[in-house]
């Protein structure tokens, strides 16, 4: 059944709406949602759509079908695996072997979730980083501090992200997670809710280090024997990289190694920060809307000859960080917390680029990182500092420096600067032509300051890989998560590390 509600309903509201559409008194049926999505194409009547499946005695009609469950066998079995890295590609493909009877053991070379949060807290304070232990490295990766976003536009995945949602919602998700139709954890829940999957996973057998990093593999005979860390060698049966994107040194490691990549489309851009009362009164025609949270928006740019352009990651009511992982690049990304009742909006501004045809050649995979590398060094060697390089989106398109800045949600403040001199000139060009789209859009997207360089959409790398993310020339070697250049964001990455778990236990 599809129902109009106001955006404050109550569950009272909606009960009696229910009743009076099956014409049937409330105590005799039950009911549960199914889908909750914000309409606001019309700013004078902008209402949640609601699905709910309603059962009662005294309706007809065919029986709802639950979805497909992933299925897990379990079998005692002689197999060990490691897999390197704790975010959602790496916990999930542990999970996933742990429950199918494996002996797993994961490997994070940053620190717990408690003492990742008070190191970031000592970074943005004291301006000292632990290039072990910030907010691109540590317990959960990066999408530990960021609006834990849960979309994801892969259809093939419906099994893996039921038994994903199902898993954070036994950790203490929010129960709107299973319905609402733009689902969100954010950060502050997110702390808590990889802790709790930590304890499920070590409370069922599994071992979890970590400062521990992998430095090398040991091959032998097409296979990967050993793994060498800080803290000595770890043999096993399969191996797990589920590195993330921002892992340059194992990237360059696994490479010079022989294990296969190749360089891939990715995207570069600053953050835009808003005041979150300006989109809301651009999405909604007011400054607030009871019984939503703040107003988002998603933004694409098309022209046959640029680049294309569009806006990534968007946190409403949220904050700009420093999300580098090396002492000498400058990097930003955006969060949000549960509430999204901070008052700035963020998002990534970006235009997509290949290499290769960037700069007219065939790059090798390592020449891409270092690309990339050198690009985020030189945001940091503008100030000698984290401070983010910065100015007003209208100055940007004038071609004009800013002077001054208003407040910004970004904890090491704004530099003025040109930031038409930091980008190839077609990424310019591009993103000038995009912007001026953007600020027709959603009036006053002009007055908003773009800051940072944003250039974690996705690795410039892809590893060359089977479907099932079995490395192409190593027998024993899977590549996945964002790390694999296969994957982006919360869910496709614990998907495409729950794929790689159950090709596992098919050969065993």
């Amino acid at each position: 059944m599809e129902l109009k509600m106001p955006t404050d309903f109550t569950v009272e509201e909606l009960e009696k709406k229910i009743a009076k559409n099956i014409r049937i008194k409330i105590n005799d049926f039950s009911y549960t949602l199914e889908k909750q999505s914000l309409d606001a194409r019309k700013k004078r009547n902008i209402h949640w759509g609601i699905q709910v499946g309603v059962s009662s005695l005294g309706l007809t009609g065919p029986e709802p079908v639950p979805g497909e469950r992933l299925f897990i066998p379990y079998k005692k079995r002689g197999g060990k695996v490691v897999v390197v890295g704790s975010g959602p590609a790496g916990f999930f493909a542990g999970y996933t072997l742990l429950l199918a009877g494996f002996d797993v053991t994961i490997l994070e070379q940053g620190a717990e979730v408690n003492k990742r949060c008070k190191d970031i807290i000592t970074f943005e304070r004291t301006g000292t980083l632990n290039e072990r232990s910030n907010y691109a490295f540590g317990e959960g990766g990066a999408g530990t501090f960021s609006d834990g976003k849960l979309t994801s536009r892969t259809k093939a995945i419906e099994k893996e992200r039921r038994f994903i949602f199902d898993s954070y919602l036994e950790a203490g998700a929010p129960p709107e997670i299973a319905w609402m139709a733009q689902p969100h954890l954010g950060s502050d829940n997110l702390r808590k809710i990889i802790k709790n999957l930590r304890g499920k996973f070590t409370g069922r057998g599994g071992n979890l280090y970590f400062n521990t990093r992998v430095e090398n593999i040991n091959l032998a005979e097409s296979q990967v024997k050993t793994v060498e860390t800080n803290k000595g060698k770890i043999d096993a049966d399969y191996f797990i990289f589920a590195i993330g994107h921002s892992s340059y040194d194992t990237y360059r490691m696994l490479i010079r190694r022989g294990v296969p990549f190749k360089v891939k489309a990715f995207a570069i851009g600053s953050r835009a920060e808003h005041a979150q009362e300006l989109i809301n009164r651009a999405q909604w025609g007011r400054t607030s809307l009871a019984g939503v949270k703040a107003a988002q928006y998603r933004l694409t740019f098309n022209r046959q000859e640029l680049l294309p352009v569009y806006s990534f990651c968007m946190c409403p009511g949220g904050k700009v960080v420093p999300a580098t992982a090396c002492k000498d690049t400058n990097i930003v990304n955006g969060m949000s917390n549960y509430p999204r009742n901070a008052p700035f909006a963020n998002a990534g501004i970006v235009a997509g680029i290949h290499l290769n045809r960037l700069l007219n050649r065939e790059l090798e995979p390592l020449e891409a990182i270092e690309w990339l590398r050198t690009l985020e060094q030189k945001f940091f060697d503008f100030s000698n500092s984290y401070a983010a390089p910065a100015c007003k989106i209208g100055d940007f398109l004038a071609g004009k420096t800013t002077g001054s800045f208003n407040p910004s949600s970004y904890p090491f403040g704004l530099t003025p600067a040109d930031l038409c001199a930091f980008f190839p000139g077609i990424v310019v060009t591009s993103l000038k032509a995009g912007l001026k789209d953007f600020c027709r859009k959603i009036k006053g997207f002009e007055e908003g300051v773009m800051l940072g360089l944003e250039s974690k959409t996705s690795s410039p790398v892809q590893a060359v890989r089977e479907r099932s993310g079995k490395c192409a020339a190593i027998e024993n070697l899977y590549i996945s998560g964002e790390g694999s250049g296969y994957a982006g964001g919360i869910v496709s990455s614990a998907a495409d590390g729950i794929k790689a778990a159950l090709d596992i236990i098919s050969l065993q």
